[in-house]
């Protein structure tokens, strides 16, 4: 009478038992392609075989930082022996973009260049090595324009890429202005490069009708097919995108494998022929983004170990456009309190639009640009308050207490918070 009689009660119970099996420590398990990787088996898109009749593309890209494009002559770049096209963003039959938000990040420039190394036009030829040595035989002329280099000549020059980004609790100024102890300052946190071991690279192989099958190192395919399928002009079900395994990304190669998707696309479409764009690593640093780096002014106000209030004034390196700053802002923003208890706070964000490369995602994604700020200053605090507890670290339902002859915290359960 009361043994489980449905199929699928037991089903359930044998994947529960499964499961609980699975649940061992001390025991190692190989990732799934391990014996690959290990005995250089693994195919990564470069080891792909090239279909007869492959070219291979290469990125003319701008020597200037901002600047104004009066005039492209490619007499040089036709004259190379093997090369067979140039193609320009007057060759895009679609939409001149690869912005994953906003539309605001052209795949070739076009009248003006805005970062040094921006793609300005594609040449293909029958190697690799001899598009690469064309594509720099061009003769470009440009007419200078100012640039903006850094978050704090953005700021200067109220040059953003988004509108700022602004959070506050409690009263911050009024509580830091009753504080016993108030400081104030500037630092800065730098950039850094996602130096994956497998370089940007795609491989786009065109189809009848109008299809398109592109070989991408890319975290996100789907985007990769929307921006192709835009930039040619064709339904999105006509491109295909495929990413067997990266070597490395750690968010380099979320939005900004768009740029070396579109590029190889657009010259198989135009040629009806493979095409294949890897740039070199020089190129490739060049062209891409980095983890945004920071400029903080803060001014924070302490008494007896506890913060009191605290201010502060995020600015951001963007680059040229927008790319995916406005989610790492907003990350850095709501990672600012870190671990501890901002009972009044004010928090200001500006994603400044400089001419650089346009920065993009990095691993954490904004949340150490926040988290790593209060945190330091919780470590000045207590280099500058010495005699004093540290700063009470965040407890579960209410501020810690403090024991005045040990100086050491106490959790609200009563037990005691040791600290060397």
């Amino acid at each position: 009478m009361n043994q489980q009689a449905e199929a699928f009660l037991a089903e359930a119970q044998s994947l529960a038992n499964e499961i609980d099996d699975f649940k061992q420590v001390h025991v190692s398990r190989p990732h799934e392609s391990a014996h690959l990787h290990v005995s250089e088996r693994a195919s990564y898109t470069d080891d792909i075989p090239l279909v007869a009749g492959t070219l291979h593309a290469a990125l003319g890209t701008s020597p200037k930082a901002h600047a104004k494009i009066v005039s492209m002559n490619f007499d040089a770049v036709r004259a190379t022996p093997g090369v067979v096209a140039i193609f320009t963003a007057d060759d895009i039959p679609g939409v001149n973009d690869c912005g994953p938000i906003i539309h605001d990040d052209p795949v070739l420039a076009q009248g003006i260049v805005q970062y040094v190394g921006q793609p300005m036009f594609i040449v293909v030829a029958t190697s690799h090595d001899t598009a690469r040595l064309a594509a720099r035989r061009a003769t470009i002329e440009f007419e200078d324009l100012v640039p903006v280099l850094t978050p704090q000549d953005a700021r200067k020059a109220e040059s953003y890429v988004l509108n700022p980004l602004k959070f506050s609790r409690g009263d911050a100024e009024g509580r830091m202005t009753k504080a016993a102890h108030r400081e104030r300052g500037a630092m800065k946190l730098g950039g850094q490069e996602q130096f994956y071991l497998e370089g940007q690279i795609a491989y786009a192989v065109s189809k009848d009708d109008d299809g398109m099958h592109v070989y991408c190192s890319t975290q996100h395919p789907t985007e990769m097919q929307h921006l192709v399928a835009h930039v040619l002009n064709v339904h999105s079900h006509n491109v295909l995108v495929e990413c067997r395994r990266m070597g490395g990304s750690f968010g380099g190669k979320e939005s900004q494998s768009g740029i070396f998707a579109c590029c190889a696309s657009l010259a198989a479409w135009k040629l009806s022929c493979p095409v294949k764009l890897r740039p070199d690593r020089d190129d490739d640093m060049m062209i891409t983004g980095k983890r945004h780096d920071f400029v903080y002014e803060f001014e924070v106000g302490y008494d007896d170990g506890r913060i009191d209030g605290v201010a502060v004034d995020m600015t951001s390196r963007c680059g040229f456009s927008a790319d995916l700053s406005g989610p790492v802002m907003t990350r850095a923003v709501c990672h600012f309190d870190n671990a501890y208890w901002l009972s009044d706070v004010k928090i200001e964000g500006y994603c400044g639009k400089t001419n650089t490369q346009s920065n993009t995602a990095f691993r954490g994604f904004g949340g150490p640009q926040g988290a790593g700020r209060v945190r330091d200053r919780v470590h000045h605090g207590q280099r500058g308050a010495l005699g004093r507890p540290r700063l009470a670290r965040r407890a579960p339902c209410e501020p810690l207490r403090q024991d005045g002859e040990q100086h050491d915290a106490l959790w609200p359960d009563g037990r005691r918070q040791r600290h060397p």
